[in-house]
């Protein structure tokens, strides 16, 4: 049985990043999933798109602000999660872009990168772990991105967005090994949703293949397909959305 199959509805999952394209995207489609009993999402504005969800519950989270993210937590009371997917990440900003070379490197913006790349993510484990149920088989996963991939860096630039995510990567396999004792039935690891149809990724589509180029339906589509096959050997591991492993 997978992680998101259950016969009985019974499932709680948690969404953070609710109003981008593919956490509204997978938030959308496991209402849909006759083994999810409840979702929990998360986000720093309330997600009008979503509020006719039945089973769904919004308290706001915000990375710059620790506490917010305690608070969000701890609103679980003596709810255990079965599912935590962290959907959010950003590449560029208002005043900002991924370095092409650098030259372009600048503190302000690498520190706002791995504040919502690196950090929130984190910061999400360390207050949500307490609430994931330790009676069964259960996920903690995050957005990654293959070029988080130190072996697989070819080209070179986009330092802050590369470093962040490799750093997020190796933050992921630290809670894994860490997990194994303290939450034996948890798998921690990072996903790949493929170049997505958002505003993440607008400004750079201009190479994209038509059919390397996903819907948010289809990405959250085929992450929530690898995280249902995850299993206890994968936790530590970044996987694409076609499930293949990534190498660090």
């Amino acid at each position: 049985m997978g992680l998101l199959n259950n016969q009985d509805a019974s499932l709680k999952v948690a969404v953070i990043g609710a109003t981008g394209g593919i956490g509204q995207a997978l938030i959308q489609q496991l209402t849909n999933m006759p083994g999810i009993g409840y979702i929990y999402a998360y986000s720093r504005t309330y997600p009008d798109a979503l509020s006719a969800i039945a089973n769904l519950s919004y308290s706001p989270l915000d990375y710059a602000n620790e506490q917010s993210i305690a608070d969000a937590a701890a609103s679980l009371g003596k709810t255990r999660l079965d599912v935590v997917i962290v959907a959010t990440g950003v590449l560029h900003g208002e005043n900002f872009t991924p370095e092409k070379s650098i030259r372009s490197l600048q503190p302000e913006s690498f520190e706002e990168v791995f504040q919502l790349n690196t950090l929130g993510p984190m910061l999400v484990a360390k207050h949500f772990l307490p609430y994931m149920n330790k009676n069964n088989k259960t996920a903690f996963t995050a957005i990654s991105a293959r070029v988080g991939s130190i072996s697989d860096n070819r080209l070179g630039g986009w330092y802050s967005y590369r470093a962040s995510k490799a750093a997020l990567n190796m933050m992921l396999k630290g809670l894994a090994n860490e997990c194994r004792v303290r939450y034996p039935d948890l798998i921690v690891a990072g996903l790949h949703p493929g170049t997505v149809n958002t505003s993440l990724s607008e400004p750079f589509q201009k190479n994209v293949p038509s059919d390397k180029l996903f819907s948010a339906e289809q990405s959250a589509s085929y992450l929530l397909k690898v995280i249902d096959n995850l299993d206890k050997q994968d936790s530590g591991k970044v996987f694409a959305w076609d499930g293949k492993e990534i190498p660090a």
